[in-house]
């Protein structure tokens, strides 16, 4: 089954067709960081803008690259949330008129669905159940995957994600957008030991995590230097920092993975391209016997490829859609469409 599938929840316009969940046959995005670069940060108008002016470019790129033209295409994918409203309505809306003038069938992704699917095309023999740490900018998520559409969360963030935290802190040491990469590569140069930075827990539910405190204590720290004059090395600063988050972020997923006696652990998302979260969960999963699936860094990041692999089990449990799929800014991931 060939899925042409359509990504626009952000700054990357995405499309690729991909064959039965697991063979990429294309996958094209047009990123637009360069641009966004300019305003430290993603400017939402403008965004959609760059998504309407691309998204047509783009998919017809990713036919030509799969060889193949919309005969071929046996359904149309499209990630319709959560992300940035406008951005979405323009994936959706292409989507939608795809569907409607060629007749195929139209299939609404979650875009956290997405990113978990992401390893089923690097991993051919990855099956459910398993746990899954997904963990980008607006995202921190424990999730069991039960099967490929059926989730339970055990976990989340109660305010930044992960990402949005290594970004502000980023930005307020005057790294360039996105900041979450340029901390962890002046990280690769730092002492992780140089500073200590504390761990925030959240009362009663053991698995959440709460980053906006831990944000709150690098800008601390450096407007205390700078107030007193004192010169930070950014470098161990980064790396302190980037230490304590990933610390979090393992400590918590292992922990629920002992608690319900599951083996197998998946990292996704934007901010499973971090040097330092690679390295410590697989250091620890290696320790505690568990296995361990990383998505290659091709896949980390948004693409319209791990639409097109969790839109083929979408398809495959029923949940398709017509001209009535709207775009949603926030949903559950346990939520189908």
């Amino acid at each position: 089954m060939n899925i042409l599938a359509i990504e626009s929840s952000c700054d990357e316009t995405a499309a690729a067709v991909v064959k039965d969940g697991r063979d990429v046959l294309s996958s094209i995005v047009a990123s637009q960081v360069e641009e966004h670069r300019i305003y430290g940060g993603v400017v939402p108008e403008i965004a959609s803008r760059r998504h309407a002016e691309a998204i047509s470019i783009v998919t017809s790129d990713a036919l030509k690259e799969a060889n193949c033209t919309l005969d071929d295409i046996d359904a149309i994918a499209v990630t319709a949330a959560p992300g940035l409203i406008g951005a979405l309505l323009v994936g959706v809306n292409f989507a939608k008129g795809l569907s409607m003038s060629t007749g195929k069938p139209l299939i609404p992704v979650h875009h956290l669905r997405g990113h978990i699917a992401a390893n089923y095309l690097a991993h051919k023999d990855l099956k459910p159940p398993f746990l899954c740490l997904v963990v980008s900018c607006g995202h921190s998520h424990i999730v069991k995957v039960n099967d490929y559409t059926n989730f339970t969360v055990f976990g989340r963030t109660r305010d930044d994600a992960a990402g949005e935290c290594f970004d502000k802190a980023a930005r307020a040491m005057g790294m360039p957008y996105p900041g979450g990469i340029a901390l962890d590569k002046l990280a690769e140069e730092g002492d992780p030991r140089a500073y200590t930075f504390p761990r925030p827990h959240v009362e009663g539910s053991p698995y959440d995590f709460s980053f906006s405190g831990l944000k709150t204590a690098v800008l601390n720290l450096l407007h205390n230097a700078e107030q007193k004059g004192e010169e930070l090395n950014k470098a161990d600063v980064c790396a302190s920092f980037r230490a304590r988050v990933v610390d979090i972020l393992c400590e918590n997923t292992l922990a629920v993975a002992k608690e319900q006696n599951i083996n197998t652990i998946v990292l996704a998302g934007g901010v499973s391209a971090n040097k330092e979260l690679r390295r410590q969960m697989e250091a620890r999963c290696k320790q505690q016997e568990f296995n361990l699936f990383v998505p290659p860094l091709c896949y980390c990041g948004d693409n319209a490829a791990m639409i097109g692999s969790q839109a083929y089990y979408e398809y495959q449990a029923g949940h398709t859609t017509g001209p009535e799929l709207n775009a949603a800014a926030t949903m559950p991931i346990t939520e189908d469409f």
